[in-house]
């Protein structure tokens, strides 16, 4: 009889949900992890057969998902929560934000800032986070450290900032921190430019000409507001679409983050070209830019991922949040129950939001041969039970708090609740020197 092979981590939950093949739930089964990567799936008597683990984890009650993929957010802007609420977009940005990031924001608030987010992030079950904001170094700085995958956005913007002086600044400085990071096994990167109103045709020339150069994708702001559009049309002639169509930038790499305002032919042309959408329900709804038509983008064979945007206009990053509302505004804007099941939507949560950062292949399921990036959530407390259907119950009925265990490529970096990457005492200290800060009249 042959040995058991030596293995570092068994983890045998009630329920291993892969999310490919789409609505499996796979019960009495083990999953093997060795160095980082998911070695096998299997039956828990075939495993205690076949491998012996260096760590046996039993999670009765619990259902093991691949880790969360938050597709759009802003970290560091966990340190303006709350700062300005209750405002439109433009107001918001104008008269609130901008002038407060040109004030305050600095390598150290980014710093500050991504910890408290990832901290948030980490205890929430994300693992993976696509960011767009200035000196993304020091957000790959806080990520890393943490544990955690981020997507680092090269942040282009018409307009100065505490970061770069012009668009050429901002391009130098974001791909000079992509050459130095491009091999690290936690960071890939985007092409971010902020918005089409914001960023000007010569400015997103560049970025698609070295997101073609660099193989990477573009992620955008794109059909927010009513306004967007309306500006547009006056200072282009067409709409924001249209524009990024006319310059070249459609295509399988192509992020539209938000993607409230859409035609028909709208999103045909997206699923035409392959692209991706960000849904950001709770954003949306917040600052009233609208309901996203994600039933119809499904339908019209649009890939999407979920996104949290930017702490200080939703206010949480939690994806459990977005996927239930999600499911909700779809069903409730469609008028079909089956609009959006909840199988799609954690599948939007987790494989989709990988394969718009072009990760599928390392992320973002439960397979053979992937990085093992899971999440272990318990389904045992009174607002989960009973359960009949662990898919159901995550989508519908699970939340950041009933997250206990966080693996990163094997690496456990939250344990029975508690995040072993980050000191939440010394992250929460620094959330309260900002705000003490920003606060000061």
């Amino acid at each position: 009889m042959q040995a058991p092979q030596p293995v570092d981590l068994r983890l045998d939950p009630t329920w291993i949900i892969p999310v490919r093949p789409e609505g499996l739930v796979l019960t009495d089964h083990a999953l093997v992890v060795r160095d980082g990567r998911i070695l096998d799936i299997l039956p828990c008597a075939e495993a205690d057969a076949r491998y012996e683990a260096a760590q046996h984890r039993r999670l009765p009650d619990h259902a093991l998902i691949p880790g969360l993929v938050n597709l759009h957010t802003h970290a560091a802007m966990t340190l303006l929560r709350g700062y300005a609420d209750d405002l439109p977009l433009m107001a918001w940005l104008n008269d609130y934000i901008w002038p407060a990031e040109r004030q305050w924001v600095s390598a150290e608030f980014v710093l500050d800032g991504t910890r408290l987010a990832c901290l948030e992030m980490l205890k929430g079950g994300v693992t993976c986070f696509n960011d767009m904001y200035f000196f993304p170094e020091a957000a790959v700085e806080a990520a890393t450290a943490a544990g955690q995958r981020i997507a680092a956005g090269i942040i282009v913007i018409d307009f100065a900032s505490n970061y770069a002086a012009d668009p050429d600044g901002y391009l130098q400085k974001g791909l000079a921190l992509r050459d130095a990071m491009r091999h690290h096994p936690l960071v890939s990167f985007c092409m971010a430019p902020h918005a089409p109103y914001s960023v000007g045709d010569r400015s997103l020339e560049k970025v698609l000409t070295y997101a073609k150069q660099l193989d990477l994708p573009i992620h955008i702001h794109v059909h927010e507001t009513a306004d967007e559009i309306q500006g547009s049309l006056a200072q282009y002639g067409v709409r924001p679409l249209a524009r990024l169509q006319g310059l070249g930038m459609l295509g399988p790499d192509f992020i539209a983050v938000h993607a409230v305002h859409l035609e028909a032919a709208e999103m045909a042309l997206l699923a035409e070209h392959g692209c991706h959408v960000a849904h950001c329900p709770t954003s949306n709804l917040k600052l009233a830019s609208g309901i996203a038509p994600s039933a119809a983008l499904l339908a019209s064979g649009v890939n999407l991922g979920l996104g949290t945007d930017g702490p200080a206009s939703n206010n949480r990053l939690d994806l459990w949040q977005e996927m239930r509302l999600a499911a909700l505004l779809a069903k409730g804007h469609s008028a079909r129950p089956e609009a959006l099941p909840a199988h799609t939507a954690l599948r939007m949560a987790t494989l989709d939001g990988a394969r718009a950062l072009g990760l599928e292949d390392r992320i973002g399921s439960l397979e053979v041969g992937k990085h093992a990036d899971c999440v272990a959530v318990d389904l045992s407390a009174p607002h989960a039970q009973p359960c009949y259907d662990p898919i159901s119950q995550l989508v519908y009925c699970a939340g950041p708090e009933d997250v206990t265990h966080v693996w990163v490529a094997g690496r456990e970096v939250v344990r029975e609740r508690q995040c072993q990457t980050l000191d939440p005492a010394e992250v929460l200290a620094r959330a309260r020197h900002w705000h003490d800060r920003l606060a000061r009249p």
